[in-house]
């Protein structure tokens, strides 16, 4: 069963991650700028769903052209593969492996947008925060649930809350869109307690801080050199829910 996890994981990683770099490339966008409605070419972004759904391929007429926009295709595609497939490894048979696996590639999508733009769109923050909730909850009665649905919402209360506090203390240094990625990271760290929770949130400020670190050695950066910090939030929270999930 576990291995059957594990491939159905990282199968369904291959699909999403395929499907990733179109909308990656359509969110990019400054704030108060409407999303990408074409390619770098100027070609509209027709299809299904709004041009939302399909390869990042520019189509001019008849088959697709070969060069592509946005991330690289390839990359993220093994990235989202590997990343579902270690959940699915992690937490195993378990109901709220559908949870985990199911969203993991909406945090790939945010980092991948906030490491283009510096920006983590509501789009898809608060509807993470709630849909790994309902989720979770949804999950928690079945048998073999290895987690507690009221820990989830509290740690992501108090995830959300710490954050707020970080950004009503030093707004250019924790940006708000963090604050509300915090509510869906925190919902998915304390599913599995305190221990896993505090864990995944001081491993997001460990990361970030060794990558400005590496910066300012290099000397890429300065002091006050701002970079996306929501890739080192959702990497924090991931490596707590593979350490609850093993541990569970």
């Amino acid at each position: 069963m576990g291995v059957l996890v594990i491939v159905l994981a990282g199968a369904y990683g291959v699909a999403a991650g395929l499907l990733l770099p179109r909308v990656a490339y359509r969110l990019s966008v400054d704030p108060g700028e409407p999303w990408q409605s074409s390619c770098p070419g100027g070609h509209p972004l027709g299809g299904r769903f709004g041009g939302w759904i399909g390869l990042a391929r520019c189509r001019v007429s008849g088959p697709a052209r070969p060069d592509g926009y946005g991330p690289h295709t390839g990359r993220v595609t093994a990235v989202s593969a590997a990343v579902c497939a270690a959940v699915g490894a992690a937490v195993g048979a378990r109901p709220e492996a559908a949870v985990y696996v199911g969203l993991a590639p909406v945090l790939l999508l945010l980092a991948l947008v906030d490491l283009a733009v510096h920006r983590l769109p509501d789009l898809l923050t608060l509807p993470l925060a709630a849909t790994a909730a309902a989720g979770l909850g949804a999950v928690a009665p079945l048998p073999g649930a290895g987690g507690s649905w009221p820990g989830a919402v509290a740690g992501g209360a108090g995830l959300g809350a710490g954050y707020l506090l970080l950004f009503l203390i030093n707004p250019a240094g924790i940006g708000f869109g963090d604050v509300k990625l915090a509510l869906a990271l925190g919902v998915a760290l304390g599913w599995y307690g305190w221990g896993v929770w505090a864990a995944g949130a001081f491993l997001g400020f460990l990361y970030g801080a060794l990558y400005g670190l590496g910066l300012l050695l290099a000397g890429r950066a300065g002091r006050r050199t701002a970079f996306p910090f929501g890739p080192f939030m959702a990497g924090g929270a991931l490596t707590g829910v593979l350490l609850g999930g093993f541990g569970a």
